[in-house]
């Protein structure tokens, strides 16, 4: 451990990534595919040995890993490490060709669950494969928001972080922005060598902490599926799929087969964990309560789930009253339905807002019964939302948006009551104000990001709505989005014989392809760290 410790956490990750490849080896082989595990092996075996090379060859450098060059790191992991898992499918589909097998991987890793290609027409190993680098990719966030972001004070842990750099419980806070210290210290040299002296260390600390919750969250439910009806290799994907929440399916249709609305259930409690960071270790400075119940993200999750469900649940009811001539007695005749009509708002609204994109067995009844001719907007609005900050999920984040509501209320409370107090405690402030500032900034260059994606992808003759469809799929890592709003197919472009240009993303051209990976990689790394990566003062010696 002492060896791999000294190595830069970029070879450590090529090394795991090039054992990776062995299991969908080992599992084309059982199924008689011997040339794709063939191909898999091989891959893994040449670049398990170029790891070990450069990290013989770097381990004697006695230069330690620079806190500035953490955000590289994370730049290279989303960008580099594509390109190996690239290989072996490329080799699987080898009329694909590598760019298109590179953006399959970036869409995997960064669990957006974006594909180019038709779940028929792709051999089981393959499917392993996407689905292993999408749970690889969830393990990755969440061991690096412990380790290589909250030290930046980004991704999230800007919201909670101290404006003065010190103990606001013990020491009385500056006068002015003038005095000693009021300036915000989390992004200087200094703070960051205190904080992120060896980045490796602390992605090894992290990862031994994540890894035995993460795997076991996995087996217990892949265990429950299998309980349930579902196949094994089909609920192994689920399984992989839910809790890096990427979404990735070998087959197309509703999120469970088999085993019907019980297996939605389970894999409803499993998204969960999404989000909130209390459900994992690490991330301890986020928490803003002691119990669950209080914890913000739960709470505004909860509300935005139930008030979806309720909004196409209700518009149906309050409409069947008006014309029923029996009134609401005539609606215990369809109780069924109008249960399975809720469970699939839920479920959906759950599944999107934790930009999973799993859609729920009830889902087209819901629709069905809300009469909403394009529910998916609010879907889309879900995804944007996001999850809770230093999870699996995409998107804004949670903490952000509670973090913009009760700036909003305690605003509202200042018009009616201008003399009025606010309270909650040291949390509930910081949240008010430093926190609802560095939010509100946050969404600006999330806004900003959106449109320059909108941009770029309409030049190529892409029809408005699909190009903003696209970009929040891409942006918010929701990857099946894009199927949930029907899009205009484009036929530019080909992914092999395998591909599937009619579902919104093979038919795309190169370049805009190229810009939603970019987009991708974006919407993992966040802006504010992007920009904080740009800055002149963090690369100052």
């Amino acid at each position: 451990m002492g060896f791999l410790v000294r190595l830069p956490l970029l070879v450590i990750l090529a090394g795991i990534v090039s054992l990776a490849m062995m299991l969908p080896g080992g599992y084309a082989h059982v199924l008689n595919q011997h040339d794709l595990g063939s191909a898999f092996m091989s891959s893994g075996a040449v670049f398990l040995v170029l790891s070990a090379l450069l990290g013989i060859a770097t381990a004697g450098d006695p230069q330690r890993s620079r806190p500035r060059s953490v955000l590289l790191t994370m730049l290279g992991a989303l960008t580099l490490l594509p390109a190996m898992m690239a290989v072996p499918f490329l080799l699987g589909l080898p009329d694909t060709g590598f760019f298109n097998a590179w953006w399959e991987m970036i869409s995997c890793l960064t669990t957006t669950g974006a594909t180019l290609y038709a779940a028929e027409l792709l051999p089981a190993p393959l499917h392993l494969w996407r689905s292993l680098v999408g749970w690889m990719g969830g393990l990755f966030m969440l061991v690096a928001a412990v380790a290589l972001l909250a030290p930046l004070r980004v991704g999230g842990f800007e919201i909670l972080a101290s404006p003065y750099g010190r103990s606001e419980r013990f020491e009385r806070l500056p006068r002015s922005d003038k005095q000693g210290g009021a300036v915000m210290p989390y992004m200087t040299e200094s703070s960051l060598r205190r904080g992120m002296a060896d980045p490796a260390s602390r992605a090894m600390r992290a990862f031994r902490e994540a890894f035995p919750v993460y795997a076991g969250l996995t087996l217990a439910m892949w265990t429950l599926l299998l309980i349930l009806g579902e196949s094994g290799f089909l609920a192994l994907t689920r399984a992989m799929g839910t809790l890096s929440t990427s979404g990735i399916s070998p087959i197309n249709g509703p999120a469970a087969q088999s085993s019907g609305v019980a297996g939605e259930m389970v894999i409803f409690l499993f998204l969960i964990p999404a989000l909130s960071r209390r459900f994992w270790p690490g991330g301890g400075e986020l928490k803003t309560s002691d119990s669950w119940l209080g914890d913000p993200e739960l709470r505004l999750a909860a509300g935005v789930v139930l008030l979806v469900a309720a909004m196409l649940f209700l518009r149906h009811f309050i409409g069947a009253i008006g014309v029923s001539p029996t009134g609401a007695r005539g609606l215990f005749d369809t109780l069924d339905s109008a249960v399975s009509a809720a469970w699939g708002g839920i479920f959906n609204g759950l599944s999107y807002l934790t930009t999973t994109g799993w859609n729920s067995v009830e889902w087209q009844g819901a629709r069905n019964w809300s009469g909403i001719s394009s529910p998916g907007l609010m879907l889309a609005g879900l995804a944007v939302m996001g999850g809770g900050v230093a999870t699996t999920a995409g998107g804004v984040k949670l903490l952000r948006v509670y973090a913009l509501a009760r700036h909003s209320e305690r605003e509202l409370e200042k018009i009616v009551h201008p003399a009025s107090v606010g309270g909650g405690g040291l949390m509930a402030r910081r949240l008010r104000r430093e926190g609802a500032y560095l939010a509100f900034i946050f969404f600006m260059l999330f806004a900003c990001s959106l449109a320059a994606i909108v941009l770029l992808i309409s030049l190529q003759q892409i029809e408005f709505d699909s190009a903003i469809m696209l970009s929040v799929a891409s942006l918010t890592n929701t990857g099946p989005l894009a199927g949930v709003i029907p899009l205009t197919p484009t036929f530019q472009g080909s992914a092999g014989i395998a591909g599937a240009p009619w579902e919104g993303w093979a038919g795309l051209p190169g370049m805009t392809k190229a810009v939603l990976a970019g987009a991708m990689i974006l919407g993992r790394i966040e802006t504010l760290a992007l920009l904080a990566l740009l800055s002149p003062e963090y690369w100052r010696k």
